[in-house]
């Protein structure tokens, strides 16, 4: 896969994470969510604007093995990226977190090649995660203040362990929901859900402190136990959740982060076994 189709599905699964409808907490088709910052042609004007990013990501890392110089390249060009999506949305912070999340997917599957799998991008993900960046400016950004207070993983404890949310929740969850016959609106609704219930998600820790936290987590877990979305009472208490957020002025972001790296990850391996198919047709002689 070259570098322009990697970047293309980074700024795909984005925009169809952005416009995913209806989302607890979360700027969607219907409303803003929680943000008084941020609306849905914002998100989609921001996640547009990294194409660039994620394309020199994926053109430096093409079949390369993971090493600490990798890592800070790719950093370098995040960093670049940020500054890129801050004049996009006239400074307003939109897609920092799926910068990091995404950036490192994007890095991992340029790096594999085609024959790449799901568990493999996200293994090979956090092998990148793994090493230090040494040109990394210094700074107290809300995540680690976060992570330091609560004591929590965050995005890069997630990145570092090879996105288990990502793999044993999201991935899961949304193929389950296609295997059941549920819409597709309503099998990626279910994989986010799923994940809040799980991930101690530090945006809502920021915005809502450890009640929202465990609230969210609670309410979700409702939803999970219902059978999820498309069933009544899944839908009826994917409401109860909203409100909660609402009330506490607290976003979900850190899993929404995770629904798009889900994304990302289903199609890029949708992509790979589309072209492994079409090679094994090819005859030779």
């Amino acid at each position: 896969m070259d570098d322009k189709t990697i970047a293309n599905v980074a700024v795909e699964s984005l925009i169809e994470e952005a416009e995913l409808t209806p989302k607890p907490g979360l700027v969607d088709r219907l409303d803003n969510g929680a943000h008084d910052d941020l609306d849905l042609p914002l998100m989609i004007k921001s996640a547009t604007s990294l194409r660039g990013t994620f394309r020199e990501m994926a053109r430096v890392t093409h079949l390369q093995d993971p090493t600490q110089s990798m890592r800070e390249e790719i950093a370098k060009i995040g960093r670049q990226g940020e500054l890129v999506m801050l004049q996009a949305t006239n400074g307003t912070n939109t897609h920092k977190g799926a910068i990091w999340a995404l950036g490192l997917l994007v890095a991992s599957t340029s790096a594999l090649g085609q024959d790449a799998t799901d568990r493999g991008m996200a293994a090979t993900a956090g092998k990148i995660a793994r090493f230090s960046d040494r040109h990394a400016p210094g700074g107290n950004s809300n995540g680690n203040r976060v992570m330091k207070k609560y004591g929590v993983p965050g995005a890069r404890g997630e990145a570092e362990q090879g996105f288990p949310h990502v793999v044993n929740i999201g991935l899961p969850v949304l193929r389950k929901g296609r295997e059941q016959g549920v819409s597709e609106t309503h099998a990626r609704l279910n994989a986010l859900i799923a994940l809040i219930a799980s991930l101690d998600d530090t945006c809502i820790l920021h915005r809502g402190g450890a009640k929202a936290l465990l609230d969210a987590k609670k309410k979700a877990g409702i939803i999970v136990k219902h059978g999820g979305v498309s069933t009544k009472n899944g839908w009826r208490s994917l409401q109860k959740l909203n409100q909660s957020l609402l009330g506490y002025n607290a976003s979900p972001g850190g899993s929404a982060d995770l629904l798009a790296a889900t994304l990302f990850l289903d199609k890029v391996e949708q992509l790979n076994r589309k072209k492994s198919g079409m090679r094994s047709m090819i005859p030779t002689y």
